[in-house]
């Protein structure tokens, strides 16, 4: 008899944009969520001033990972290379960040593995952009 593998949760399947947050930390879980949704928030105020939809519900974060100390190191891309804001964006998305209640502070860092594609954008990000 074959064994058949055991479903996977829904809510366990990440969203096309959600980065990767699941790193163990020694900060209590409520905390961890606040700062996680409140960082969420705060990646959701900027935006690439050619595209009218934030980074987030881009895909262009990969990583957020919140140290014990409170500090945040993202890994984030640009739809292309050469973007015009790509020497300005990372320290949008520092500043930001570090407006977070507890954030000690905040470092953003530029990759580009893998490339950014349409996949990677929220269903929210499509009906802005008229992408269906």
């Amino acid at each position: 008899m074959t064994e058949m593998p055991a479903p996977v949760a829904e809510s366990a399947i990440p969203e096309p944009n959600r980065p990767d947050m699941a790193l163990p930390s020694a900060l209590p879980p409520e905390e961890l969520d606040r700062m996680t949704d409140e960082i969420i928030a705060a990646l959701k105020t900027v935006y690439d001033p050619e595209i009218p939809v934030d980074i987030y519900e881009l895909g262009l974060i990969y990583r957020v990972d919140i140290s014990d100390e409170k500090f945040v190191a993202i890994d984030m891309t640009l739809t292309a290379p050469a973007c015009p804001v790509a020497g300005e964006m990372p320290s949008w998305v520092e500043n930001a960040v570090s407006t977070v209640g507890g954030v000690s502070g905040a470092k953003v860092n530029m990759v580009f593995d893998p490339p950014w594609d349409q996949s990677r954008m929220s269903d929210e990000a499509r009906v802005a952009l008229d992408m269906w």
